[in-house]
């Protein structure tokens, strides 16, 4: 039988889970990933190519390993939001958050009415199994995840109102468009971004809702860690394969052949 557990969101309050950013938008690709053990796969059509069928090919892949999908749409609409339920996803990150208005219709959209506004589809949903799960639309509430992002300083303005509202199962500080809004462009581990940021975890934690954020410096990571923090990202699978190549590349060529190879000078 298939478990149609969403086992992030059981996890979120008892137990670090440790992710991985996906940008490759390819399911072979992504299953790589999810073979390697991570508890929970980024995948992410704000800043990546994925799509819609993409997306879908990417959950499929995920979908035999104990990796636990989390789909970041490129913006909070309620339109496609309804869309990658359909397809399965059952974790949503979405992004740029700023009010509490926004936050209430994430709620909404992501629970079917009457206490929300999602479509309804069952025969032509994956997330149904087209119709074969029992009592699907009285439970589909219990499965889903919401986690919205809040990398502005006007939402981090508003966060302590945001996070009164009812549904929402975590916040994600994106420190990078963050530190760009405080005028730190490039430069999220600057100390006054940093600052906020630790502060936002610790106002996140203490309402009982799950923290997240992304970061690629051990340092800094291990400190989120060290914080407590429910859902830290550690890499992002372009980084990860751009850096191995070129440290591969670099046993073999010198800088000056590598830079030549590429167009430089």
């Amino acid at each position: 039988m298939i478990d149609y557990t969403n086992h992030f969101k059981r996890k979120l309050k008892t137990e670090q889970q440790i992710g991985l950013w996906v940008g490759l938008a390819d399911a072979y690709g992504t299953e790589i990933a999810a073979n390697a053990g991570y508890d929970w796969l980024l995948i992410d059509g704000e800043h990546a190519p994925s799509d819609l069928r993409t997306t879908l090919s990417q959950l499929q892949s995920i979908a035999a390993y104990s990796s636990q999908a989390v789909v970041r749409p490129p913006i909070g609409s309620v339109q496609l939001i309804k869309q990658l339920l359909d397809i399965g996803a059952q974790t949503l990150l979405i992004p740029m958050v700023e009010t509490v208005e926004q936050a209430e219709l994430m709620v909404k959209a992501v629970r079917y009415p009457p206490e929300g506004i999602r479509g309804v589809g069952a025969a032509l949903a994956r997330a149904t199994r087209w119709n074969s799960i029992p009592d699907y639309y009285a439970t589909a509430h219990e499965n889903i995840c919401l986690l919205i992002q809040i990398e502005s300083v006007t939402g981090l303005e508003n966060l302590d109102e945001i996070l009164k509202v009812d549904g929402i199962d975590g916040v994600f500080i994106g420190a990078v468009d963050l530190s760009a809004t405080m005028g730190y462009q490039g430069n999220p581990n600057h100390p006054e971004v940093q600052k906020v940021v630790i502060d936002a975890i610790k106002r996140i934690r203490a309402t009982g809702k799950a923290a997240g954020i992304l970061s690629t410096q051990h340092e800094v990571t291990q400190q989120y860690i060290d914080l407590g923090t429910e859902f830290v990202a550690v890499g992002v699978d372009t980084s990860v394969l751009m850096n191995s190549l070129r440290d591969l590349l670099s046993k073999y060529k010198s800088n000056t052949d590598m830079i030549q190879s590429v167009g430089g000078y």
